[in-house]
């Protein structure tokens, strides 16, 4: 039986909400300087939700095609600064990922943009524990789609979602998986749900809800 674990980003596995607001900040001034600069705040508050959806809550006196524009300038400069600076990794995810590939597949599913996910991967080192990723920069689908999609691109039998905001848990009912939430990030979670309060929780946790999944 094939059994996966797929990962959100932000939040779950690092916290990039400084870095990214410095990059955008550059771009932003650059592009329109009468433009508030982009604090970690900022960032942290659009965390989980679709590019498109962040263009519009971030830039909100400019056209949408603006929005898009300039978006993708932030986001090129954000890739770039991310694969050579890196974020704030969470204790002990390494170590995790190592023991939790002895026994599951790992994947990642990101609202983020293209690249991003690349990025993280290549600034850490991490190619090796991941089977497969997927965003919503890649093909515009829903989280809960790209859950599908890795779900059935890569024939799992069994698989759960960890994510930290609402957002990511109505994504995961969508998909048809349980969900564990990562308590230490971004946001909380309506319903009552599996929760883990430190990364390093997992190896104990999944067990339990694949065993019933």
């Amino acid at each position: 039986m094939k059994k996966g674990i797929i990962f959100d980003m932000d939040g779950t596995l690092w916290d990039s909400a400084e870095g990214v607001a410095g990059s955008w900040t550059e771009v932003v001034k650059e592009e329109y300087p009468e433009l508030p600069e982009i604090t970690t705040e900022d960032i942290q508050s659009v965390m989980g939700k679709t590019m498109d959806v962040i263009a519009r809550i971030l830039f909100p006196t400019l056209t949408a095609d603006e929005q898009l524009e300039l978006l993708d300038k932030c986001c090129i400069r954000e890739n770039d600064y991310l694969a050579e600076h890196g974020g704030v990794l969470y204790p002990e995810v390494e170590e995790t990922l190592a023991k939790l590939k002895e026994n599951y597949n790992l994947y990642i599913v990101s609202n983020c943009q293209s690249g991003y996910i690349e990025a993280f991967l290549e600034y850490y080192d991490f190619e090796k524990y991941f089977e497969d990723i997927e965003c919503y920069g890649n093909n515009e689908l829903s989280k809960g789609e790209n859950i599908k999609l890795i779900v059935e691109r890569n024939n799992l039998d069994k698989a759960v979602y960890v994510g930290d905001i609402q957002g990511d848990y109505d994504a995961t009912m969508e998909a048809g998986l349980p969900f564990i939430h990562a308590s230490y990030g971004f946001g909380d979670i309506a319903e009552s749900v599996i929760t883990i309060e430190k990364f390093s929780d997992l190896p104990q946790v999944v067990p339990q809800v694949l065993s019933v999944a």
